[in-house]
């Protein structure tokens, strides 16, 4: 792999404890609602923890910590660091 290319993955396929930045969001119900909550393209995001069962996940945008569904987070697209 080409050092230059971006690595895009799911949000809720990040490891935690792993960085990435926010590239994009796939159409949704909750796209604003996300938005305005600080996940915008461009913004660093990390997860901080994932339940015991997979959902939901603990990330930290925006200096401070949200909690956000597995199926949510499948729609935010982002690339890592």
């Amino acid at each position: 792999m080409n050092v230059l290319e971006e690595q895009v993955v799911r949000l809720s396929q990040l490891p935690s404890g792993k960085k990435a930045v926010i590239k994009s969001h796939e159409e949704s119900d909750f796209q604003l609602t996300l938005m305005e909550m600080g996940c915008v393209p461009g913004e660093p995001v990390w997860v901080e923890m994932i339940a015991p069962l997979g959902d939901p996940l603990a990330i930290q945008i925006a200096g401070y910590y949200l909690s956000i569904r597995k199926k949510d987070a499948e729609k935010i697209l982002v690339v890592l660091q």
